[in-house]
């Protein structure tokens, strides 16, 4: 994410909010020190990204998906008997 201070804020507002509107925000800083994030008013919160469930309708998952390969498994763990 794009860093600027003040003074290249206060120069470049218009296009930095419109820049900002397209989808890429900024964060403003004073003395180096980040002060302010500007991004869409219709953005999602970074908190509000939902992730669970995003390829649902997309995959399949075998029902024995927590069996498949036990038997290498246990074979390379125990050893051959």
């Amino acid at each position: 994410m794009r860093t600027v201070n003040i003074h290249e804020a206060k120069t470049h507002l218009s296009r930095l909010v419109e820049q900002a509107a397209q989808g890429e925000p900024f964060i403003i800083a004073k003395a180096g020190k980040p002060i302010v994030k500007v991004t869409a008013f219709d953005a999602p919160a970074e908190t509000a990204v939902r992730r669970t469930g995003f390829l649902s309708g997309h995959i399949a998952v075998p029902e024995d998906f927590d069996r498949i390969g036990c038997e290498e498994i246990a074979r390379i763990f125990e050893g051959d008997r």
